[in-house]
């Protein structure tokens, strides 16, 4: 193995350890939502903000995230992330409802920080041929951390109390800046405004440095007024709705649907999150093989099967929540990737991961709540599955569409 190789592959797995920390902590949450409410007298409004707030922070604090990593660098942009969320971990579990939810808002917005950056730092650092598996394998690592922290949490708290569960998962934060210093080192870690690559990848960046040291584009980069740019956004806020309306009712849908216990719907429904990683680390080789377009066209029929299936055939659960587990890994994943390879410069990757996300987030927000308000003015499951049907038929299109004109300005 060359030194460079060996640095590449210092880079991968600090990204890999970054990305455990961008969802673990948040999901943390929902096993240990009835000991929280009965210990702090939540009310159903109170307790909703625990969990939809780090997500209304994806979309508010992207622009701002997008800007300190522009003065700031890429490179501390993450530290700063790291530390961030590990800060607002502890902070959730110091106090009564107000630190809880101070903590909780802190998360979400170090980890809006760490969502922009790591796709800047796969463009910066990771060689072009590989873009796609290292994406894969970082959206791979956001399930990962899910996993884990759904799994270990309700028994730690057993143990511990949900306090002591929830701040077990600084451990991550501490992963990450191992692994992040072991990296690219400390100084570059903590340098501000560093505009260079970490490692030298053959990719050319056409920015230039101002005299304050941050860069500015050479060329123009549009986002805002990019036609495939607003494309992405819809394509991952069709994504994102999909997955945190379904994340959020899966387990009251197999309840009442197929007759399922609470605990059983909730260990069942977690086939959706397990089976994201297929699909995050497949989707990378297909569209290596195939290309992009058929990558997304793939997903899509993939995850149109999960709606459809749960109102056609409820009983069938395993194979809807598997195959709309592995099409929602497989969705984020061909996303990033059409961010990454649109992008043209360091610049322009963080501002067009900002828009989409920004975007793509905002609408996911909203996702739970509507998809119960339905629920609620129907007393079924057609209309709010139609609804999440409805979101993936704008992913389906949108990233069609926007795989289509990435490959042709790329040809």
């Amino acid at each position: 193995m060359t030194a460079r190789s060996a640095r590449v592959g210092a880079v991968v797995v600090g990204i890999l350890l970054v990305g455990l920390l961008l969802r673990g902590p948040i999901v943390a949450v929902a096993p240990v939502t009835a000991t929280i409410r009965g210990e702090l007298d939540l009310s159903s409004a109170q307790l909703g903000l625990l969990t939809s707030l780090p997500v209304l922070c994806f979309a508010i604090m992207t622009p701002f995230a997008s800007r300190l990593i522009g003065r700031a660098g890429a490179n501390l942009a993450t530290t700063i992330a790291i530390v961030g969320v590990g800060a607002g971990s502890i902070l959730r579990s110091a106090g009564g409802l107000e630190a809880t939810i101070v903590g909780t808002v802190l998360i979400g917005a170090f980890v809006t920080i760490g969502n922009v950056v790591v796709p800047v730092i796969i463009r910066r650092d990771i060689p072009r041929p590989r873009v796609g598996i290292v994406t894969g394998a970082y959206t791979s690592s956001l399930n990962v951390g899910s996993m884990i922290t759904s799994i270990a949490t309700a028994p730690l708290a057993e143990q511990f109390g949900w306090r002591g569960a929830l701040v077990t998962w600084t451990a991550f934060s501490l992963l990450a800046l191992a692994g992040w210093l072991l990296a690219i080192g400390p100084r570059a870690a903590a340098r501000w405004g560093t505009v260079r690559p970490t490692i030298e990848t053959g990719a050319i960046d056409t920015v230039a440095v101002d005299t304050s040291g941050i860069p500015v584009p050479r060329r123009s980069a549009r986002t805002w007024t990019s036609a495939t740019a607003v494309l992405l956004s819809l394509a991952f806020a069709g994504q994102a709705f999909s997955y945190y309306g379904l994340t959020a009712w899966l387990p009251t849908i197999l309840a009442d649907e197929v007759g399922l216990s609470a605990s059983a719907a909730g260990t069942g429904s977690s086939v959706f999150q397990v089976a994201a990683i297929a699909g995050a680390l497949g989707v990378p080789l297909i569209a290596a093989r195939r290309g992009l377009t058929v990558a997304v066209c793939l997903v899509a029929v993939t995850w149109l099967s999960a709606p459809i299936g749960l109102l056609l055939a409820p009983e069938a659960w395993l194979l809807w929540g598997t195959l709309g587990g592995a099409a929602q890994g497989g969705g984020i994943t061909v996303v990033f990737v059409l961010v990454v390879h649109l992008s043209r410069s360091g610049a322009h990757a963080r501002g067009l991961s900002a828009m989409v996300q920004g975007v793509g987030y905002a609408l996911a927000a909203t996702a739970p709540t509507l998809v119960g308000a339905a629920r609620d003015a129907t007393g079924g499951w057609v209309v709010p599955l139609l609804v999440v049907l409805g979101a993936l038929l704008v992913f389906t299109g949108c990233g069609f569409a926007g795989a289509y004109r990435t490959r042709s300005r790329a040809a």
